[in-house]
């Protein structure tokens, strides 16, 4: 069994996000699923990504490591889109993380934005699709193919399809075959790490 610290995108913790914590919960996983927006949930990015900014990204990104403190250090941490921002810092400069999935969305270790070389001893699974405009178009596409050239585990998985949130089954972005490769991936990883 895992323990997974799982952070929802700029939409919210969707009815979708905690569909997929109990999907991990049912294969025997304890999923904790904190709300960094304090019950905000929004109908688009741009709204959402202007709630964020009003508190500041590096507040938000900050919430979210604080709430690792109340729990053990063994930890998967995972991230839909924007909750990648907490979940690969953690992953990335908090002692003893287990793994980290990285879904929609992947930070570069080099350069700006990074929080330094991909810890040794953490396995890593990305997902997104290969057409999304957000993971191509803004380069994290780049940061998943560095990150799986330097770990010596980790797996870059591409969908096709072009959709940013095709693995939240509460919106019209949801690509049902899509998210189920995703989940069974996730579970396998799981229960290997």
């Amino acid at each position: 069994m895992s323990e997974v610290l799982l952070f929802h995108h700029a939409l919210g913790l969707t009815s979708g996000v905690l569909k997929f914590a109990d999907d991990l919960r049912q294969s025997g996983h304890k999923v904790h699923t904190p709300d960094l927006f304090e019950g905000n949930t929004f109908n688009s990015i741009e709204k959402g990504l202007a709630f964020i900014e009003e508190t500041g990204f590096d507040e938000m990104r900050e919430r979210g490591v604080r709430l690792a403190d109340e729990l053990p250090h063994d930890l998967v941490y995972a991230g839909f889109s924007f909750g990648v921002l907490p979940a690969q810092k953690l992953a990335q400069t908090r002692p003893g993380a287990r793994a980290a999935l990285l879904i929609h969305s992947c930070l570069p270790i080099s350069g700006d934005w990074s929080f330094g070389p991909w810890p040794n001893g953490v396995p890593v699974q990305i997902h997104a699709m290969d057409n999304d405009p957000f993971f191509v178009g803004e380069g994290d596409i780049d940061a998943a193919r560095e990150i799986v050239e330097t770990a010596e585990d980790a797996a870059l998985f591409l969908y096709p399809g072009e959709e940013h949130y095709f693995a939240d089954s509460s919106l019209p972005s949801f690509d049902a075959e899509a998210s189920a490769l995703l989940t069974r991936r996730v579970i396998e990883f799981l229960q290997r790490v």
